[in-house]
């Protein structure tokens, strides 16, 4: 059965990829093509890649660590000349990514951060902590320094989801009138983040704000409190999708997101794979930052695709 998956995950990347280019094949592999946010990553990642003359391989491992192990297996077998990647656990990454550069497969990390140096040549990731803390600051300005709050959280095996609890809490609770009723894990999900604010509700009318680790818990939660016709309950996610700016921008119930460059990252992930691959070397740090921007009613109107226009 095993064998059978394998070969089934080798035929449907080979089916994606048709014209060979002259410089060789990128694989580009991310949690999910459905999350907005992961199919902003594998859209950038692409275009750049093509844009260079690479031919590309675009799959999701859809936080699945043997679903990715099997997709990081098919790059090398496939003589990728690198892989992009946001990867599906900090721990469980780091033993194919070794296997990858014993092959002479290049890694070149986005998003998510592995728990090992020295085994991709690039981690290039949002600054969690500083973007949690931008949107903590708005949702704190937002509630009017005082009430009662809800958290939704990220999957645990996502070291984001702590650093950006850590980041929301590190400003919240400095103000001692904010009261959190209710912290539950709704794993990234719109559904979920449905299915919990629903819950949430119920057991907590009160409550006057949402605080999510990322837009699309946000979308869910917002979903459930117009179901409920709690227009009044104020709402601030992460990630800074397109659904969540038109949310702002129509005065629906978030209010805020802090965004993370997926569309930037991703490209800018292939730009130093590219260069790697002509000349042994991308120049920078392997772990890299780039900073989170608060978006809100004053500029959602220049998102668009994970990226801030100038």
């Amino acid at each position: 059965m095993k064998l059978l998956k394998a070969s089934l995950v080798a035929l449907s990347l080979a089916a994606s990829t048709f014209v060979y280019a002259d410089n060789g094949l990128i694989a580009i592999i991310t949690p999910s093509h459905d999350n907005p946010f992961f199919k902003a990553e594998a859209d950038g990642a692409k275009q750049k890649a093509e844009e260079l003359g690479y031919t590309t391989l675009v799959a999701s491992h859809d936080d699945d660590a043997n679903k990715q192990d099997q997709l990081i297996s098919t790059a090398v077998s496939r003589k990728a000349k690198a892989i992009i990647l946001d990867n599906a656990g900090s721990d469980v990454t780091v033993g194919a990514l070794e296997k990858a550069k014993a092959a002479g497969v290049p890694a070149f990390l986005i998003d998510r951060e592995i728990n090992k140096t020295g085994v991709a040549v690039s981690q290039i990731v949002s600054n969690n902590y500083q973007g949690a803390q931008l949107s903590a600051e708005k949702f704190v300005e937002l509630m009017g320094e005082k009430g009662q709050y809800v958290e939704l959280l990220g999957r645990e095996s996502d070291t984001n989801a702590s650093v950006r609890s850590q980041g929301f809490h590190e400003i919240i609770d400095e103000y001692p009138e904010m009261k959190m009723v209710a912290q539950q894990t709704a794993n990234w999900s719109q559904t979920e983040g449905f299915s919990r604010m629903e819950s949430i509700l119920q057991a907590n009318p009160n409550i006057k704000g949402v605080i999510s680790g990322n837009d699309t818990m946000a979308l869910g939660a917002e979903a459930a409190l117009k179901a409920a016709g709690r227009t009044d309950v104020i709402v601030v996610g992460f990630d800074g999708s397109d659904y969540v700016r038109d949310s702002i921008l129509a005065g629906g119930n978030i209010k805020a997101t802090a965004l993370q460059p997926a569309w930037d990252q991703a490209q800018e992930a292939v730009v130093q794979a590219d260069k790697y691959i002509r000349t042994g070397s991308t120049g920078k740090e392997e772990k890299q930052l780039m900073d989170c921007i608060l978006i809100d009613s004053s500029n959602a109107k220049k998102l668009n695709k994970f990226s801030l226009s100038k």
